[in-house]
């Protein structure tokens, strides 16, 4: 498969092998990209070194999204690197496990502004930076989940994810004269170790489960196979976009009565 043959991109935000964005570079890779990947911390370094190397890349970038400076050195590193690239995945978002549980209403200061710069306005200063060093035709995505409706215990993120999905629209209305696409997937529950913060992620995945058109929950193979599509020229019409991939489940008007025990 050479869809993505002869191009370059960054991967941010693997944490391990259950990452939704693990399973989006192992698509991009299958599909011929040349990927680099960042990393937060010497932790995360040392999961990060040896799934890249799964991958043939060597270019692996320190980059904490909190810090202006990172993320322009970040992309000042990868020109020295490539002179070029072709799209970004940004796949990063932060809060503080205590306040994913009870009600949003009891969200700190601090945690919001922090969980809202790391989750949604990174997102923002990446896609300005990365414009810098991006051909014609490139393209970002980022991840969301249900922004639309309110999750039990899901809270601040889910503020975050609303306002990621309004700055979406309009980085794409910003970068469309520049020949770049924006686009978000909104994917379902997915167990990664993000997930594993919010309280009752179990019930969600069964509910999902039971509830969604397709009787399952999806999986980081099948985000990264709408990843690539909107990352190739194969999407070269689509931007703006929030791409669902859910097996159906925000099509849900109310749960089927049979499917309830």
């Amino acid at each position: 498969m050479s869809l993505m043959k002869g191009k370059k991109g960054l991967v941010m935000g693997v944490a391990n092998e259950r990452s939704i964005a693990w399973g989006i570079a192992q698509k991009l890779s299958e599909a011929g990209a040349e990927l680099a990947f960042t990393y937060l911390g010497d932790a995360l370094k040392k999961r990060v070194i040896p799934l890249a190397d799964k991958l043939n890349s060597k270019k692996i970038f320190s980059c904490d999204v909190e810090k202006k400076d990172e993320i322009i050195n970040l992309f000042k590193d990868i020109k020295s690197e490539w002179g070029e690239i072709d799209f970004v995945v940004h796949a990063i978002a932060f809060s503080d496990k205590s306040e994913l549980s009870g009600e949003y209403l009891n969200t700190t200061r601090e945690n919001f502004i922090r969980s809202m710069l790391i989750s949604c306005f990174s997102f923002t200063e990446v896609a300005k930076e990365a414009s810098k060093v991006m051909r014609v035709n490139g393209s970002f995505i980022t991840l969301s989940y249900e922004a639309n409706k309110a999750i039990p215990n899901y809270n601040v993120m889910g503020v975050c994810k609303a306002a990621l999905e309004a700055s979406v629209k309009y980085l794409a209305r910003d970068l469309g004269s520049k020949g770049m696409r924006v686009n978000a997937i909104s994917a379902g529950p997915i167990k990664t170790l993000a997930a594993s913060a919010i309280g009752d992620a179990k019930f969600l995945y069964k509910w999902n489960a039971d509830h969604s058109f397709l009787k399952r929950n999806v999986d980081n193979m099948d985000v990264g196979n709408s990843a690539l599509y909107l990352l190739s020229d194969m999407a070269a019409g689509v931007t703006g976009e929030i791409h669902y991939v859910d097996a159906g489940y925000n099509k849900v008007g109310m749960p089927d009565p049979k499917n309830i025990t």
